[in-house]
């Protein structure tokens, strides 16, 4: 069976939040469900990310938004990354994204997030196309799996009025 990942890119993340909430009230497995994005600003309120419990809390202008994602989706984590900035991650992308730069994984001058994105199965258009969003502001949902779930996945995401949605497949990428 093939697997893959169908990225969502949502314009906020209240789209974010939507998406997220009508994949799992569908029934998708929230363990094959990751979240990329900054969405965070300069103001007058201490911006800080903690753990207690296993669960990742935080401070900040998308507090609610960030601690509702991490109650349903498994992993967290906060990087700067750079020509990107500040981005927080949840989900299986957190492992893809450490064991680059565990390894050192430079693929084409891509940034750290964009080898982890290739490394999942992203042409590098396509990351391009993502870390773009990324730097505007915008979030990505990723749902990762068999074509199956990614088919499902899609339909859901765009009825749900993600910005743009795209299957990747391990066939649409080539070596």
């Amino acid at each position: 069976m093939k697997n893959g990942v169908t990225v969502a890119i949502c314009e906020s993340h209240h789209q974010a939040e939507k998406v997220v909430k009508e994949l799992n009230e569908s029934g998708f497995n929230m363990k094959k469900l990751s979240i990329v994005g900054k969405d965070y600003h300069e103001e007058d309120k201490v911006i800080g990310f903690y753990n207690i419990d296993d669960r990742m809390k935080n401070w900040g202008s998308a507090g609610a938004f960030w601690g509702g994602i991490w109650g349903l989706i498994f992993g967290a984590g906060f990087f700067l990354i750079p020509g990107i900035g500040p981005i927080m991650l949840a989900g299986p992308i957190v492992s893809s994204l450490i064991g680059g730069l565990e390894g050192a994984a430079v693929v084409g001058g891509l940034s750290a997030l964009g080898a982890a994105l290739f490394s999942i199965g992203i042409p590098k258009d396509s990351v391009i196309r993502y870390e773009k969003a990324l730097k505007a502001d915008k979030f990505l949902v990723m749902a990762h799996g068999t074509i199956e779930d990614l088919e499902r996945a899609k339909k859901i995401m765009t009825d749900s009025s993600a910005s743009e949605v795209h299957l990747h497949s391990e066939e649409t990428v080539k070596p």
